[in-house]
C-alpha cells in the first residue's frame, strides 16, 4: 500500500476528533494518507492555504508544548489562526458550563481544540457545539499523538506490517495506541505491570476493530516478551500530566520496565525507538537508546504538526 496515493474506500464522514475508535479504518487511512501529502507538499515549498480565514480556538488547561506549537503553527501554514485560550484567560476557567462555552464559540470561532483532564468535557463540547472539536489530550485519550505515531511507523517501515510494542504504564497513549494499531492492522503488544493495565473497555473496542483488520494486541507483564521481534518500541513516563504527586510510588512498580540498550537489543534489529516526549532519561527509557541511531523520537514530535494539519483540513475544510 503506498499511503501517498491511497485511494479512500468511503467517504470522510466525521464531524469531530474525539477518539480513534469513532473512526473507520479507511478514515484513518484518509487522515494519515493527507498528513504524508501535506508533509510532502510543505517540504517541496508548495503553499496549501486550504483553512483560509479559518480560526482554531484552542483550550488549554493542561499546558503543552508539541500540542501547542503542532496545532498553531498548522493552522498559520494553512492560511488560518489560532486563539490561545488557558483556563485562566475563559469563563470556563471559573465555572461556565461546557455547554455555554461550546455554544458561545461556536458563534465566533471554526473549531476547537482541546487539552485537558476529563473526556467528558471533550464530549460535552462537541455535544452543545456546532463546530469541529479536536480531542489534544484527556487523561483517558490522545488521538493525534498515536496519528503522528502511525504516520512515523511507515514512514520508516513502508508499511503496517510488523509488531509495536509499548512498554510502561496503561495510560492515555496506550489507550489510543490500542486503538490506531487495530485500526491499521498493525500488530501490538503493551507491556505493564499488574495493575497498570489500559482502560478495559477500550481494549475491548481494540480487539473487536482487530478481528476485523487482522492485527493482534497482546497484554503482557515481561517486557522481554512485548518487545521480542518488535518493529517498533515505545515508551511514555510513567507518571502522567497531574500523577506527579504519586509518582515516586508508581516508580516502585516500573522498574523492570525501563526502555534500555538491553531491552532494545530484543527487537528487530532495525526496530525504532519512539516516544511521544516529553521523556525523563534515566527513568522510563535511557539516554543512549532515546539518543541513539535507532530513536525517530523528532520525527515523531513534527509528525504531531503534519497529521494534525491533515486532521483540521479533514474537519474544518468548506
Amino acid at each position: 500500500m503506498n499511503l501517498l496515493t491511497y485511494n479512500p474506500k468511503e467517504e470522510f464522514a466525521q464531524k469531530h476528533m474525539l477518539k480513534l475508535s469513532d473512526y473507520t479504518p479507511d478514515e484513518i487511512m484518509q487522515v494519515l494518507s493527507l498528513a504524508l501529502n501535506l508533509k510532502t507538499q510543505k517540504e517541496k515549498g508548495y503553499p496549501a492555504p486550504l483553512l483560509g480565514g479559518k480560526i482554531l480556538a484552542m483550550i488549554f488547561t493542561k499546558s503543552s508544548t508539541r500540542t501547542r506549537v503542532s496545532f498553531e503553527a498548522g493552522i498559520y501554514q494553512l492560511g488560518g489562526t489560532a486563539q490561545f485560550l488557558s483556563s485562566n484567560d475563559i469563563q470556563l476557567g471559573r465555572g461556565e458550563p461546557i455547554s455555554d462555552t461550546a455554544k458561545v464559540l461556536s458563534r465566533m470561532v471554526d473549531g476547537i481544540m482541546i487539552r485537558t483532564f476529563a473526556q467528558s468535557d471533550v464530549e460535552g463540547l462537541a455535544e452543545h457545539g456546532s463546530i469541529p472539536v479536536i480531542n489534544g489530550l484527556t487523561d483517558l485519550l490522545h488521538p493525534c499523538q498515536i496519528l503522528a505515531d502511525l504516520l512515523t511507523y511507515y514512514e520508516n517501515v513502508g508499511s503496517f506490517d510488523g509488531k509495536m510494542a509499548y512498554i510502561g504504564d496503561g495510560n492515555n497513549v496506550a489507550n489510543s495506541l490500542l486503538i490506531g494499531c487495530a485500526q491499521v492492522g498493525l500488530d501490538v503488544t503493551i507491556a505493564c505491570p499488574k495493575g497498570f493495565e489500559p482502560d478495559a473497555d477500550i481494549l475491548a473496542t481494540a480487539q473487536k476493530i482487530a478481528a476485523n483488520t487482522g492485527a493482534t494486541i497482546t497484554i503482557t507483564q515481561d517486557p522481554k516478551e512485548a518487545v521480542s521481534g518488535a518493529t517498533a518500541v515505545y515508551t511514555d513516563v510513567w507518571a502522567s500530566m497531574g500523577q506527579e504527586s504519586d509518582a515516586k510510588q508508581k516508580h516502585a512498580h516500573f522498574t523492570d520496565y525501563q526502555v534500555n540498550s538491553e531491552l532494545m537489543a530484543l527487537a528487530d534489529k532495525d526496530a525504532i525507538f519512539l516516544h511521544c516526549l516529553p521523556a525523563h532519561r534515566g527513568e522510563e527509557v535511557t539516554s543512549d537508546v532515546i539518543d541513539g541511531d535507532q530513536s525517530v523520537v523528532f520525527d515523531e514530535a513534527e509528525n504531531r504538526l503534519h497529521a494534525q494539519k491533515a486532521v483540521m483540513v479533514l474537519l474544518m475544510k468548506d
